[in-house]
This record gives structure tokens, sequence and C-alpha cells, in this order.
């Protein structure tokens, strides 16, 4: 447990003081409470045994004033450790999102956004309760049962013997009921499990509501909900017998125990004694019964919490795993670009394997064939989106890792087949390329994109607000702003992805004008199916299986009856397909 909480406090260093605080105010609560039954025991020995009732009401005032000041003073302490609790949580979110923001691209590839935001959001959450909660009930259920002991003893050896009896008793059904870990860990993952499916299924409601398709539709949320309800059941039932005489032994302590006084102890003796004796023992068993459940708790949330930390660190070491490492330096003497067995895999299946080619700078290349065959992992590599499993990808004679990755990032343009644009105004979509722009470079970078007649079209011209609270661009009209974009950074490198696969022909002339503002003197390397758009580039390597089976231009390529002229030969019968009435 204390690992735990040391996991814990290591991301509130500021607030951490609070937990100690909290525990020390607990134990000062306790304190003061128990207390208050001891002087209890004195008010009601006076009043009962000694038949004094003088002072009775001082006594009863005293208790009272004790009472109030243990809750108040556990109250305080609850305050600060929910204080405590919300700033974990909120930390532990922010880690998370400072996380994805610098996490390597392969994170995204394996992990599936919908489990990914639940893992953060639902482990986050769960750790506020073994801060917020946990720490002062801990602290009390350390403390509690030794000074409830105590008094017992202080009361009578008898009394103290019965306490014993009961704290055996319960701790031994407080571990009968903590189920089996194992049980629990498979319980555990059944709720991550339906959690995370249900965030996608919620993401797919579009489709549920179009096609009338039933959660059974989604066969993968649907056994997720079915598993977790077996589990939820088979765990509660397995706790229900021992909780049950858990409840009988302290909540009918005093039935059980009048029969035994009754018939073994000699009433005439002392009578009051007795009275006072079994009032004491049933308002301390009540104590431990208080204190038991409270410790119930602390066993559920403490492995709950240990859970939502390991996975929390899980998921934030897979974040940092396999980035790519970046040097110093910030000047390319070229351009030219080479693959040096190259080997990379997503998992332990590898999509290129020791594959080797350059490029010369201020080129236009095109990657064609199959999907799968590495055309989109081999940009993405030279992006330096991905750590190697082997070998080197050089720009101008140095390996990529040698560079910062400030100067990787300025020297390489990504235009991909759908372009994300940001919920703010056109004029900053495109000035987000090079914050530094001036309006008026802003603006060529808009013209030579095509988007003069796209943005004279809006009464607030280029302060026009893109989104759900502003305007809707179609496929085509998005492109010529992330290819406006993509002009005002100026690249030297340009990696177009698929850039004309999504769009309209009423925008793909202006489209097809701005790709050659977007191009003129950068090395270019295409990924497309449509292969019209392709034929004027100086190089097409046609890939296959992670290997380039082919290279050359378009007309060498097009004598051989390779892998390329079947493609092409293909694209152009689909083209003069129709439908005939």
């Amino acid at each position: 447990m204390l690992k735990v909480y040391k996991k814990l406090l290591y991301y509130v260093p500021k607030e951490k003081w609070l937990a100690y605080l909290a525990i020390a105010l607990t134990a000062v609560s306790t304190v003061i409470t128990v207390s208050a039954y001891y002087y209890l025991y004195g008010f009601l020995k006076r009043l009962v045994v000694m038949k004094e009732a003088g002072d009775a009401f001082h006594y009863a005032t005293f208790i009272a004033g004790l009472l109030i000041a243990g809750s108040i003073i556990y109250m305080v302490s609850v305050l600060l450790t929910h204080v405590l609790g919300f700033r974990l949580e909120t930390n532990l979110r922010k880690k998370g999102i400072e996380g994805l923001t610098s996490a390597s691209f392969k994170f995204f590839d394996l992990n599936a956004s919908g489990r990914t935001r639940q893992l953060i959001d639902d482990n986050a959450a769960q750790t506020h309760s073994i801060v917020a909660h946990l720490i002062p009930d801990n602290a009390g259920a350390v403390l509690t049962p030794i000074l409830v002991l105590a008094v017992g003893f202080m009361v009578d050896v008898k009394v103290g013997i019965v306490l014993v009896l009961f704290t055996v008793l319960g701790a031994g059904q407080i571990v009968l009921m903590s189920g089996d870990k194992s049980f629990m860990a498979t319980y555990q993952a059944a709720l991550e499990k339906m959690n995370s499916e249900t965030v996608e299924y919620i993401r797919g409601i579009q489709v549920v509501k179009i096609f009338g398709a039933s959660v059974n539709s989604f066969k993968a949320l649907y056994k997720a909900i079915m598993d977790y309800s077996k589990y939820a059941l088979d765990y509660s039932m397995s706790c229900r017998r021992p909780y049950v005489w858990f409840q009988l032994v302290f909540l009918g302590a005093i039935a059980v125990l009048t029969p035994f006084i009754v018939l073994f102890m000699d009433l005439s003796s002392a009578p009051a004694v007795i009275a006072v004796n079994l009032i004491m023992v049933s308002f301390l068993s009540g104590v431990l019964f208080t204190n038991f459940m409270k410790i119930m708790y602390v066993s559920m949330y403490a492995y709950m919490g240990t859970a939502a930390v390991e996975k929390l660190e899980g998921i934030f070491a897979d974040m940092q795993a396999d980035k790519p490492a970046f040097g110093t330096l910030e000047n390319f003497e070229n351009y030219e670009i080479e693959f040096a067995d190259v080997s990379f895999g997503y998992n332990e299946e590898m999509v290129l394997e020791n594959l080797s080619f350059k490029l010369e700078e201020n080129k236009s290349y095109a990657l064609v064939g199959a999907s799968g065959s590495g055309k989109s992992t081999i940009a993405k590599l030279l992006s330096g989106f991905y750590k190697l499993n082997g070998g080197a990808i050089k720009i101008g004679g140095r390996n990529i890792s040698d560079y910062s990755e400030d100067a990787v990032a300025k020297s390489i343009a990504f235009v991909f087949q759908d372009s994300k644009l940001f919920k703010t105004s056109i004029f900053e979509n495109v000035q987000i390329a090079n914050p530094h722009a001036t309006k008026k470079q802003v603006f060529e970078a808009l013209h030579l994109a095509g988007c003069d007649e796209l943005i004279a079209k809006f009464p607030l011209k280029e302060q026009t607000i893109i989104g759900s609270k502003g305007v809707f661009l179609s496929g085509g009209e998005k492109q010529r702003i992330a290819i406006a974009r993509a002009i005002l950074k100026d690249a030297a490198i340009i990696i177009m992805d698929e850039a004309s696969a999504a769009v309209d022909p009423e925008n793909e002339h202006e489209l097809q004008k701005a790709f050659k503002n977007l191009i003129k003197g950068k090395t270019v390397i295409m990924i497309a199916h449509r292969l019209s758009s392709i034929r004027a580039v100086d190089e097409v390597l046609v890939m296959e299986n992670g290997k380039i089976i082919e290279r050359g231009n378009d007309s060498v390529l097009m004598q051989q009856d390779g892998k390329y002229k079947y493609f092409q030969d293909l694209y152009a019968k689909a083209n003069d397909w129709r439908v005939r009435v």
C-alpha cells in the first residue's frame, strides 16, 4: 500500500504535504473519538453503578464535545485529502495529454483512441478514491482497533476479551470477503474492456442510427457487456456468505451474549456493572463494525488504485516507447534521400526488410503498389515519425537521427488524403505552418493554392471560422487550404499521401494547379492510386511486399510488361467502365 501511495504522491509533489497533515489529523480525531467512549464508560459507571447523577450534564456535554470535535477534525482531514485527490486526478490527466502530444506514432497505430481515452480517464478517476478516502480511512483503520481494545480492557478484562474475539472474527470475514485476487483482476479486465468498447460504440452511433443496427450487431461490445455482467455477479455471490456472517457477528452481538450472561453469570452479585459492560460492548463493537466496513472498502479501493496506477504508468511508458532519436544538426547540406538497409515493423511482423534506394533532390517520385506494400510506411519513416528496427535513413548524406527534431519538421511537409483543419479561421489554419509569416505571405500561399475563389464566397473572407461554429468545406476545399499551409511552410521535401484521392471533379482542376505550385523546385514523393496523376513524375517506384520491384519513368515502365503496366491498364479499364442501361 505504501508503494502505491509513493507512486501516486510523485504526481502531486507540491501538495503531498496535505496527505501527511491529513494522517496526523485523522490520528488526533481517532484519539479524541475513542476517548469520548472512555468518558462515556465513566459517565455510565457513576450514573448506573454509583447512582451519582449530579455531574451528569457536565459529563454528557464533555462527551458530546469530544465526539463533535473528533468529527470536525476528521472532516477537515477528508477535505484535505479530497483537495489532494482532485489535484492528483488533474495532474494524471495532464500527464496523459502531455504524453499523447509527444507519443510515438507507433503508439497511435497500436492503440485504439477509444481504449486510450478510457484508460486515462477511468484510471485517473479511480486514483481519486484511494487518496481522497483511503488516506484518512487507512490511518483510522490502523489506530482505531488498538485504542478500542485498550478502552475495552480498561473497562473490564472480560469486555476486552469479547472485543478481541469480535476483532478476530471480523478480520477473518474481511479476508474471506476480499475474494481471490486473480478473480478481481479478471473482473477489472472485463470492466475495462466493456468501457473501452462502449466508447468505440458511441463514436459509431451515427452508423447505428442510419442503418437501424442494434447493440448485438457490435459483437465486441455485446460480448464485453455479457462477460462483465457474469464476472460481477460471480464476484458478488462469492462475497455473500462471509458478508452475512460478518453482519451477524456485530449486529447480533448483544443478542448472542445476553443468553450466556443470563445462564452462566450471577446477575445478583453486580447487575449494574454487567449492564454497563454490556452497553460498552455494544458501543465499542459498533465502533469496530464501522471500522471494519472502512477496511473492507480500503481493500477494494486499494486493489483498484494499484491496478489504476500500474495501467497509467504502463500507458505512459508505451507513449514514449519506440520514439525516434534526434540529434543537434540544424542545417542540411542537400536534400538527397537514401534508405540504407532499412527494416521496420509495427509489431513482430516486418513491413520493410533491408530496403535500400536513393532519391535525388529537386525531383519528383511516385510510390505505386497494392495496399500493404509499404508505400505509406516509407513516407512515415522519412518524416521521422517512427523508430527503425534496423538500417538508416539519410538526408544530405547524414543519418536523419543526427538532425534536430525541429530541423526535420521544417524540412518536410506532409499533405494527407484527409487533411485536418482546426476550428479557427482560414487565415489561422494556414498561418500555423509558419507563425512568423506576414499577412502578405499568408495571402500569397492562399493564392498559389487556388483559394481566391473559395475565400471570396464567404462574407468574412479569410477570417471565416471553419468547423462546428462556422462553415463546412468540401474535401477539395479542405485540401487546397492544406496545400496553402504546406506552401507557406516552404519545406524542401514534400510528401503527398493520396492527397487527391477523395477530391470531387469540380475541385480537381484547381487542386492540380495548387499541386504544381506546391512542388515547384522541391523533392517530391507521391503516393497515389489515381495513376493518371503520376505520369509526369521523374521516376516511379513500384512496391510489392516491402520491396521495390520496378523503377523508372512512365514511358520506360510502360514499355516493360511489368507490374506498373498492369496497374495502368487496370486503371484505364476501370475508368472506361460504365453502367449500361
